[in-house]
């Protein structure tokens, strides 16, 4: 499938070009021809008979922008002074950095936020532990921990070529929710020596967000963090994507006006994310869910592929015992939710499902089926990705999650935040904004997270989770 041209692969080109009428339209026509999407250009030097401009082109992928910087090469009297590749640029010396909220101009300024004044404070949360959120960052800081084993669609590259992915997301926390986030990247992928790392080093944070931690060590890592911390973990590659699926169908089924309960739905892949939106759904009350691997359905004393988690989905999942291969699972069915790799069901499987079928093709940057063959087979259709209507985007929860916790300084997380969270992104839409290209709100509307973090905070405080 031929991408359409993307500012994640946006070049800009420092060319000199030779000052003779239609010149720059050579430029412009050999970019369309390539394929390229022609953005800003600046004036930004002149000579005799010569004039430097800027150019920035988006392309399709790393080949594409090679392809692009050839052909403008190619044409007589333009010379190419500098390629920048954009993307890179934004990452150069990092993305984040640290600033002081108090200004230290003087000695009575040093002696109230270090020594002496500061031994005060030190003694006050010796004697209450719980003054740390009102004295220390910890009331506004998250932890993302990540050991890079599973980072996006890359997989185990490694904790610092995972630096990238963390930063960013603290960039959504800071930006989206007002909250420090810090990236943690350890050079350990053993699971008892993560749970031991993070236990030990989560004093500074009011939450901890597990990321890109490989399945199944990422079930045991939260579980147990979670039983030995008294603040937030969250794994958020399987709850924060469960939330917003969850989201999308409460949507799906105001549309329909049908009962979520009832739709049956099937799952492909038994990964952290796969695992987590069966659990969640299920814990919802929907009774007729499929979770597909490689291997084909899962069920009840299914041999084949299987371990502990797998069984624990077999256990909660697929009632009527259907065995077989991704296509048999999805006879009959409402939903599919994809959250495994490309190519995984044809536009004939998609026929086999009900009169209205759903789709959420969610792998990311390849979905399991192309939009354009599922697009005329489905009544709605959702992707991970910003180019297609309905972009399923963990970015819709964690901030408001985390948000709402850190204001009522939260000892967990239950399943009752993770609903009231799914709940209040769904009806950011109105009953008569909804629509097929329109069930989920987009990832830039500012009112989902303050919507989340309420709804967050007061289900904390009704069911015992909230200090404060």
């Amino acid at each position: 499938m031929l991408h359409k041209p993307s500012p994640s692969y946006s070049i800009l080109l420092k060319v000199e070009i030779e000052n003779r009428i239609g010149m720059f339209a050579k430029i412009a026509t050999a970019i369309s021809k390539e394929g390229g999407d022609l953005g800003s250009v600046d004036i930004v030097g002149s000579e005799k008979g010569k004039i430097i401009r800027e150019i920035t082109i988006n392309a399709r992928d790393e080949a594409h922008e090679k392809i692009l910087v050839r052909a403008i090469k190619a044409i007589s009297g333009v010379k190419v002074l500098r390629v920048m590749d954009r993307t890179f640029s934004v990452h150069e010396g990092g993305k984040i950095e640290i600033h002081n909220k108090i200004t230290v101009r003087d000695r009575n300024d040093l002696s109230k936020v270090y020594t002496p004044g500061v031994a005060r404070v030190c003694m006050d949360i010796h004697q209450n532990r719980d003054h740390a959120y009102r004295y220390t960052i910890k009331g506004n800081a998250v932890a993302i921990i990540t050991d890079g084993s599973a980072v996006l669609g890359l997989g185990n590259i490694g904790p610092e070529a995972a630096m990238p992915v963390m930063e960013g997301k603290a960039m959504i926390f800071k930006e989206f929710a007002g909250i420090d986030a810090f990236p943690i990247a350890l050079a350990t992928q053993d699971t008892e020596e993560i749970i031991a790392t993070v236990r030990n080093i989560a004093i500074p944070f009011g939450g901890i967000n597990l990321e890109d931690i490989s399945a199944p060590r990422c079930f045991e890592v939260e579980t147990r963090l979670r039983e030995e911390l008294n603040i937030p973990v969250i794994h958020d590659d399987q709850h924060g994507t469960a939330v917003v699926v969850l989201a999308a169908l409460i949507n799906v089924a105001r549309l329909y006006k049908k009962d979520i309960k009832k739709f049956r739905v099937v799952i492909s892949g038994a990964g952290a994310a796969g695992a987590a939106n069966a659990l969640m759904l299920s814990a919802y009350g929907v009774k007729d869910i499929i979770v597909c691997d490689r291997t084909g359905a899962i069920y009840r004393k299914r041999k084949a592929g299987m371990n502990i988690y797998k069984s624990r989905l077999a256990a909660r999942t697929n009632p009527r015992m259907i065995k077989g291969s991704i296509s048999d699972a999805l006879v009959g069915a409402d939903v599919f939710i994809g959250l495994s790799g490309p190519n995984v069901i044809t536009p004939d499987d998609v026929r086999r499902m009900s009169k209205h079928p759903v789709v959420f093709a969610l792998a990311n940057p390849e979905p399991e089926i192309s939009p354009e063959d599922a697009l005329p087979l489905v009544r709605v259709l959702a992707t991970g990705r910003s180019d297609y209507p309905n972009q399923i985007n963990n970015m819709l929860s964690f901030p408001g999650i985390f948000r709402g916790l850190l204001n009522v300084r939260a000892r967990g997380v239950n399943e009752q935040v993770k609903f009231a969270a799914a709940t209040a992104i769904a009806h950011t839409i109105a009953e008569n904004e909804l629509h097929e290209d329109y069930i989920i709100p987009s990832i830039f509307d500012r009112s989902v997270v303050h919507s989340v973090a309420q709804a967050v905070a007061a289900v904390a405080k009704k069911t015992g989770l909230a200090r404060h």
